[in-house]
């Protein structure tokens, strides 16, 4: 089923050119369908990048999905234009009546600085409170998961030796998750960041079980009973060169930084990478969306607050 983004979205061209199914409002419009509304607050510096790959993993399912995008007002990005952001992205006041199905919350390149003094804290945490009462699932990514692990639960994060880069395996430690139904018992994710969440702090917190983890990633999927806040770790939805661009960036900065692991053949930077995370990535926002989102979520959207208080 196709995905219906906003009409002229740069990542439209880049889908079409992928097979992917996209719609515009017109032909959404004479379909008696009610899609899935799932909202994406993207807090990555580069935006149209991040939008390309999660439409891109959002409109390879059989579920049709209406996807809007939300930014923050206390920010101002520095990596997309003011009319990208004006044309194609919603503002919290413009979005707090409304009721979603699903709802995304990005990483962002700040996790080095205490959440408190992050520019946009204050907005991102009544966000995150609304969630609770008008989103269904809430499947959080990387620094976004590390923010909510924070405000939900007083779980913060702590910093690593060094960053955490490259390619990563992990294997599934609830056996009964259906969020990994499908899954090899060792599949590979993306990671790229310089803190983590210690396991014990989760293991304390009754609400929480722990999906999914790494020998050297440590946990990497969250979950609260019945998967209406979803935490990941790490960058499934990350392309093949990504990681390469990240690695180029603090090479040519002079930064710390070494070769992404188990990235490049034989960690050889002159070498193309290979991509061996495309099939899981797609296979856990696949499950997103049917299991925790599609069969989970009331018919109507309103009826959202009663439901998650089951």
């Amino acid at each position: 089923m196709p995905i219906k983004i906003p009409a002229g979205l740069p990542a439209r061209k880049t889908l079409e050119s992928e097979n992917i199914f996209v719609m515009d409002l017109e032909r959404a419009s004479s379909q008696d369908i009610r899609p899935l509304h799932i909202l994406i607050l993207n807090l990555m510096p580069t935006k149209i990048v991040t939008e390309t790959q999660l439409a891109r993993l959002l409109g390879n399912t059989p579920i049709q999905v209406e996807m809007e995008l939300l930014r923050v007002s206390t920010h101002i990005p520095k990596n997309t234009s003011v009319e990208h952001m004006i044309t194609y992205y919603q503002t919290f006041d413009e979005v707090k009546d409304k009721y979603y199905d699903g709802m995304i919350i990005t990483g962002a390149p700040v996790e080095q600085m205490p959440f408190e003094e992050v520019e946009y804290w204050e907005e991102l945490c009544e966000i995150m409170e609304w969630t609770k009462t008008h989103v269904y699932s809430t499947f959080h990514i990387c620094w976004g998961a590390q923010a909510a692990l924070y405000y939900h639960y007083g779980i913060d994060k702590v910093p690593l030796p060094e960053k955490l880069f490259g390619i990563y395996e992990h294997t599934i430690t609830h056996k009964g998750s259906i969020l990994f139904r499908g899954f090899d018992d060792v599949f590979l994710v993306p990671h790229s960041r310089h803190t983590t969440i210690r396991k014990e702090d989760i293991l304390a917190v009754k609400e929480l079980k722990i999906l999914s983890e790494s020998d050297k990633a440590g946990v990497y999927a969250i979950s609260t009973d019945g998967g209406t806040q979803i935490f990941i770790t790490g960058h499934s939805e990350y392309d093949t060169l990504t990681l390469e661009g990240e690695y180029l960036r603090d090479k040519n900065a002079n930064l710390p930084i070494h070769v992404p692991e188990n990235y490049y053949p034989n960690d050889d930077d002159t070498k193309m990478p290979r991509n061996t995370w495309r099939s899981s990535a797609n296979l856990i926002y696949s499950n997103w969306l049917n299991y925790f989102v599609y069969q989970s979520t009331p018919y109507d959207l309103s009826a959202i607050p009663s439901f998650r208080k089951k």
